[in-house]
């Protein structure tokens, strides 16, 4: 069975993202967890393609599901890292080579970073996502008022910036997949 050219484009994108994945893990044992988050680019990236097609509203342009997919992933990670690696976690709540006058604010400030990570990444996801769409659909919008030439120009804009917002698919879900991985790597 000889693969496609399709095929094997998606294999070395793949085999790119788990290399990638395996050097930001930084552990010995990953045991394939780099699968997990190829997976998840997958996910997403699908998910912000299929919100290219007219008519179809991506539901990564929703917050409740990009926080329904960073929450738990947040949560799981931050419930390993306590549950195993307990003085690990405790020991990143505070700089290196801070001054023990500041140790107090750090913690506090470093715990509430921590907690609004999942609620960044969701944000991230679901801005840019509607952004781009909402600039797609306002220029379509204005296309039955306008003359033919003016008419022609618009469809150059608008493939031009349909090309770009499938650059910002694949970009957002690369950075989503990518800011998961390390925060996954801070518990080890």
């Amino acid at each position: 069975l000889v693969p496609s050219r399709l095929n094997m484009l998606w294999i070395l994108i793949i085999t790119l993202l788990h290399n990638e994945f395996k050097i930001l893990i930084k552990s010995k044992n990953f045991k394939g967890s780099t699968i997990f988050f190829a997976s998840l680019f997958t996910f997403i990236m699908l998910n912000n393609f299929l919100g290219l097609f007219p008519y179809i509203f991506t539901s990564t342009s929703h917050m409740n599901f990009t926080l329904s997919l960073s929450l738990p992933l947040w949560v799981s990670f931050m419930l390993y890292g306590w549950l195993k690696n307990t003085t690990h976690m405790f020991a990143h709540l505070v700089p290196q080579g801070a001054p023990s006058i500041l140790l107090p604010f750090l913690v506090v400030i470093e715990s509430i970073s921590n907690i609004i990570r999942p609620g960044t990444l969701a944000v991230r996801l679901t801005a840019n996502m509607i952004a781009g769409h909402l600039l797609v659909t306002l220029m379509g919008n204005s296309g039955p008022s306008l003359p033919m030439i003016l008419l022609l120009i618009l469809i150059i804009a608008q493939i031009l910036l349909l090309v770009l917002e499938s650059a910002v698919a694949i970009i957002q879900s690369y950075v989503f997949s990518i800011l998961s991985t390390l925060y996954s790597s801070e518990v080890n």
